[in-house]
């Protein structure tokens, strides 16, 4: 019996041992694989403290002074619950077994298995308990350390390797564009309408960090491609500094200034700062192309008094501006006044003016690499939704405007103004978690959120997790909301199985924000 007990010890050890081994790389992979982000995770979600980690400490002092099979099974059987609860999750953002996540297994393997082998080598008795102290989370956060020296000496070489071929590629132009919201959107605009005359290249999806940049390099980029079109994601200063210095742009669109990762950042100013360090990075003669429908990115341009082409839709006095803008039930039609005049009989499928701002930077940067208006209008006819950022699709006469990856104030903003105006015989609902990484701002954004909901043609709110639902509701209540028509879900799925039962043709529902698994 007792035998049978030890072995099925020893295999719940070691599925629990990989449930949270898994699931503390993928929370640090979530982090950006930054040591303070993850602690400040580990805190502010109290997983510091959770109750796997309690019991996992007060079962291995436990065992010391009550070495019993019984107490052995028991300790078998918690361990096995949680290893099965943890392996049936389905997270949203699943880990990516990226080599530095797999060179960060082993080391943490090494570290959990060491200790274990020596201890039952010389002290066999207190093998047990060190088996359960090593199975803790924090052990993570020591294999990044002992790792660091050699993930930097990687990256260099990566790095290195990248500068090499954009060396060998002189004629190249690099355009970078950032912001604090919009940035991909137009990425994906301005590849679209350069594509009818260029060679284009961008970095794919959420490649905006420097890693993503040298392996976007490394990967993608071929000698035949005359243009390479760079996001570049900040989320504390000299971010986007260091991947201008790898990838030296001659061409800058700055999307917005706003209240996005105030976490880091602690101010407006020190995001604004960010951002137009790719303005600093430009040479002369180079182009920065600025939104002054954002209040931030104005003030800044007017402080620093820097020589910029500016964009906006709701500015007069912005160089390029959309103008005679028409929704319809098929597409957008607008113009765009311009340092050329006012080019006419621009029409698009997507939705709401934050992509008709975005449309208009791209075409401001298309003009300066002179493409014709004729161009430009069959560019901007083929673009496509980009997934996730307020793009439309129908199902069973059900209208989803999927905004999951926004998550700032003014870009909420916008898709609550397409949700009002969207015409529909149906009821609208909105399904949100609010905004996250705001600092001292996060519950005032929220509430202003909640407000800006209330204040609109909005039926009813799924408000999912418990982060931002006091503040939220708190908005709704500033607004006059009806309580009845708010409902609180812990989760997306939660939400979606209330939801989908109400639903009927006609009905139009936004998604505004999808937080990843690292939020509550």
């Amino acid at each position: 019996m007792e035998v049978a007990i030890n072995i099925f010890f020893v295999i719940a050890w070691v599925l629990y041992v990989a449930a949270s081994v898994r699931y503390s790389v993928q929370m640090f992979q979530q982090n950006s694989y930054r040591t303070e982000r993850y602690n400040r995770w580990l805190r502010s979600t109290g997983e510091w403290y959770s109750r796997s980690n309690v019991v996992a400490l007060l079962s291995s002092v436990v065992y010391l002074f009550a070495d019993h099979w019984m107490l052995l099974l028991c300790f078998g059987l918690w361990m096995m619950v949680i290893a099965v609860a943890e392996f049936s999750i389905e997270y949203k953002v699943k880990l990516v077994y990226t080599m530095r996540v797999r060179r960060l297994l082993i080391t943490r393997l090494i570290i959990t298995l060491l200790p274990i082998i020596l201890v039952w080598l010389y002290a066999p008795r207190y093998t047990l308990s060190v088996a359960m102290i090593m199975a803790l989370d924090y052990w993570t956060i020591l294999a990044n350390i002992i790792n660091h020296p050699m993930e930097k000496a990687i990256t260099r070489w990566y790095y290195n390797d990248a500068k090499r071929i954009l060396r060998s590629m002189p004629q190249l132009m690099i355009i970078g564009i950032t912001g604090s919201f919009g940035k991909t959107s137009t990425k994906h605009f301005l590849y679209r309408i350069l594509s009818e005359r260029y060679n284009v290249v961008m970095t794919p999806g959420n490649f905006n960090t420097t890693l993503g940049v040298v392996r976007t390099i490394r990967e993608l980029l071929k000698p035949h491609h005359e243009v390479f079109i760079v996001e570049m994601g900040a989320k504390q200063r000299g971010d986007i500094k260091e991947i201008c210095d790898l990838v030296r742009p001659s061409v800058g669109i700055i999307t917005s200034v706003g209240e996005m990762h105030l976490e880091s950042f602690a101010t407006v100013e020190n995001v604004a700062r960010t951002k137009f360090e790719l303005f600093d990075a430009l040479p002369g003669g180079g182009l920065c192309v600025v939104n002054v429908d954002s209040e931030p990115s104005r003030r800044y341009i007017k402080e620093q008094g820097i020589d910029v082409v500016t964009y906006g839709v709701t500015s007069d006095d912005a160089q390029y501006r959309a103008v005679n803008i028409e929704y319809a039930a098929t597409q957008t039609t607008f113009d765009v006044s311009g340092r050329r005049g006012v080019a006419e009989g621009y029409a698009s499928h997507l939705l709401g003016r934050g992509n008709i701002l975005n449309i208009t930077a791209a075409l401001a940067v298309a003009e300066h690499l002179g493409l014709s208006v004729e161009q430009c209008r069959r560019g901007v006819r083929q673009i496509e939704q980009v997934e996730h950022r307020l793009s439309q699709r129908h199902n069973g006469g059900i209208t989803i405007l999927d905004d999951a990856y926004n998550s700032n104030p003014e870009g909420a903003r916008m898709a609550i103004e397409v949700l009002s105006e969207y015409v529909t015989a149906g009821r609208r609902y909105i399904v949100t978690p609010g905004f996250v990484e705001m600092g001292d701002r996060q519950y005032d954004n929220n509430r202003s959120f909640g407000r800006d909901i209330a204040l609109s043609r909005v039926d009813e709110v799924y408000v999912v997790n418990e982060v931002n639902r006091a503040a939220i509701i708190a908005g709704l209540d500033d607004g006059g909301f009806d309580k009845g028509c708010v409902h609180c879900v812990a989760s997306f799925k939660e939400a979606m199985s209330e939801l989908q039962p109400r639903l009927k043709a006609g009905d139009v529902v936004l998604y505004e924000n999808d937080l990843p698994d690292s939020f509550k």
